[in-house]
Formats: C-alpha cells, sequence, structure tokens
C-alpha cells in the first residue's frame, strides 16, 4: 500500500499556507509513521525567533493527519476520520526548520474492528517535534475518531 503526502497537503489548505511537507510516510504492519517538515520562514516566528506556537501546533496535527490518512485512507467508505482533541507540551525552544514525527498508536485492524462493530472506535497518534540538532522541542498526542458514515 503507498500513500501520496502531497495529496494529503493539497487536501488541507491551512497546511499550504504555512509551507508543511510531508518528507515521509512508512508503512510496515501496524508500524505506521509520517513524517512532515516546516520551514523557517519569518511569518511563522513567534516573538522570540523561533516557530509560533500554533504553526508547531498545525504541523504536529498535519503529521498525525498523515498517519491515519495512510492507515485508513483505504477505509473511508466506512466513515470520516476526524481529530477528537489534543494535547501538547513545548519542551525546548523550536529554532529553525523543524520536523514532526508521527507514529499510529493502535492497531489498523483492531479500530476497523470496533467499526465494524457499530462503535466509534478513538485511537491516539503520538507526534514528537524536532529541530535541526534532534533535540525534542515539542511533543503531541491527538487522538481520533473515524465517524461511521449513516
Amino acid at each position: 500500500m503507498t500513500f501520496d503526502g502531497k495529496a494529503l497537503i493539497e487536501a488541507v489548505p491551512f497546511a499550504r499556507t504555512v509551507g508543511i511537507e510531508i518528507i515521509d510516510v512508512t508503512l510496515d504492519g501496524d508500524d505506521i509513521r509520517a513524517v512532515a517538515e516546516l520551514p523557517d520562514a519569518e511569518r511563522l516566528h513567534n516573538h522570540v525567533g523561533g516557530p509560533h506556537a500554533g504553526a508547531l501546533f498545525a504541523l504536529g496535527e498535519t503529521a498525525s493527519g498523515a498517519v491515519v490518512m495512510a492507515a485508513f485512507g483505504p477505509h473511508l467508505a466506512l466513515g470520516t476520520p476526524l481529530a477528537v482533541r489534543a494535547d501538547i507540551a513545548y519542551r525546548k525552544l523550536a529554532l529553525g526548520a523543524v520536523r514532526a514525527t508521527a507514529r499510529l498508536g493502535r492497531g489498523v485492524d483492531e479500530v476497523l474492528a470496533e467499526l465494524a462493530a457499530g462503535e466509534r472506535p478513538e485511537f491516539p497518534v503520538a507526534v514528537q517535534i524536532t529541530r535541526a540538532d534532534g533535540a525534542v522541542t515539542t511533543e503531541l498526542n491527538v487522538i481520533w475518531t473515524i465517524r461511521p458514515h449513516r
């Protein structure tokens, strides 16, 4: 199975607006990861010269969405993926271009089984944002659901 990160960015105008790029998606069984990048651009800076907190959140949420679409895109006839809630922790100052790595937190088959049983499954996507030196600047946990089509 392949996933087109460029198609996701095309479908999400805000991600294009801030310049987010999906640079890698890995599907290895239930190990599904996506990597997205946010360029260093003055228009995205905060008062200390790094990416604004909102831009960091947008980067992490977009990376989590790439994971969700890679995992569940082939099953969109069953329901619509939606972010339900998220928490974010800013750990270190982010400067320069930053990269978000997102990873699916539950097995695809397990989530699909709940959906098939008439439930509205929830599943986490964990995201780490790093700067060029590898330091983790930000961590997100985004909880997603698949809303069944009625």
